[in-house]
């Protein structure tokens, strides 16, 4: 007999069953998304990883959306990199511990930006984006994740092709993996495809020692996920004028592009869920999170559709299967890094 819990959300009904196993589904999913989206940026991996922990917990506990799961994420990526042009641009020579304390301050402002989004009430304007666009953003999102798969089949440097023994293996993961995702929902739903899929292939590999390419294999020499709980640090800036002049646009373009994903990615799964969640919550909670993620050592970010959907697949619709991604992410960080790094890429 399924035990409930009402948990934040008074009028939600939670099934510890499913949430705690979607949580750790989507905790799996985090590990490379987050270690490559700080990677497109040039920063260590813990510093995409620190940010989807704090960015996750944050708003899982306060956002506006039961069940969305939020994380450091390319739309927020690729935005320092023209921060960190400028940088050095402006002061030649300047050193990457430098540019991250750039990088935690930009994100504090844009989070503080979010959180009068929020308190300005301005969260419900979303419900005025015609479904035509929340189509295209969900399938141009879909491509783009597609499209980002293909690096996976090249030899690191992205330049030649796996050699034919190693494509042919990486190929067959790939679809073993696509064939327990698709047909063990039309067995049974009691356990999630994808963490099935994600448990069936590890073991595969590991057991028979398949050569294929591990999370480890796509770090650069001498990184590891590796870490410690996220250290707490003041950002050591300039604090004057002109510093201010020079994070201000990238912090409100990360604000706009974090907050216009986040919310459609709400509205999203309040079709999806047929509910509806509180905009103007979210984008606060953003804002929280994000200024939190500056303060411990993130690359901020905002909510992720792809682990948003995993998530809802796998049947949770409360707040504790977010928490409980986070919480394993981050004892995947401290703990369990060795076997983490040996997950395939398939």
């Amino acid at each position: 007999m399924k035990k409930y819990l009402n948990l934040f959300d008074f009028k939600q009904r939670v099934d510890y069953k499913t949430e705690f196993l979607s949580g750790l589904t989507v905790a799996l999913a985090l590990v490379p998304e987050a270690v490559a989206f700080a990677m497109i940026a040039g920063f260590s991996p813990l510093t995409g990883l620190y940010a989807a922990f704090v960015m996750g917990l944050i708003t899982s506990i306060f956002g506006g959306r039961p069940g969305m799961i939020s994380g450091a994420t390319g739309a927020v990526a690729v935005i320092f990199v023209g921060l960190i042009v400028q940088l050095k641009e402006m002061t030649p020579g300047i050193g990457a511990e430098q540019i991250l304390q750039y990088v935690f301050a930009t994100v504090i402002l844009a989070g503080l930006m979010q959180i009068v989004f929020g308190f300005l009430r301005l969260g419900k304007f979303i419900r005025l984006v015609p479904h035509s666009v929340m189509f295209g953003f969900v399938n141009g999102l879909a491509i783009i994740i597609f499209m980002a798969q293909f690096p996976n089949f090249y030899q690191k440097g992205g330049e030649v092709l796996l050699e034919t023994p190693k494509m042919l293996v990486m190929l067959g993961l790939v679809l073993l993996t696509m064939l327990i995702i698709w047909g063990l929902p039309k067995i049974t739903k009691s356990f999630p495809s994808s963490l099935a899929a994600i448990i069936v292939v590890t073991a595969i590999v590991m057991i028979f020692k398949v050569d294929t390419l591990t999370i480890a294999g796509t770090l650069n020499e001498g990184e590891s996920i590796k870490g410690g709980f996220p250290p707490f640090g003041i950002p050591t800036i300039p604090f004057n004028m002109d510093t201010f002049m020079v994070i201000l646009p990238f912090s409100a373009i990360i604000a706009g592009v974090g907050l216009i994903e986040s919310l459609l990615t709400l509205n999203l799964i309040d079709e999806i869920t047929e509910t509806r969640g509180s905009g103007n919550k979210e984008a606060v909670a953003q804002g929280a999170a994000n200024i939190l993620s500056g303060f411990f050592a993130g690359m901020g970010g905002c909510a992720m559709i792809g682990q948003s959907l995993i998530n809802t697949s796998n049947g949770a619709r409360a707040r504790l299967s977010g928490i409980v991604a986070s919480i394993m992410l981050l004892v995947f960080i401290m703990f369990g890094s060795g076997l983490i790094e040996k997950l395939p890429m398939a």
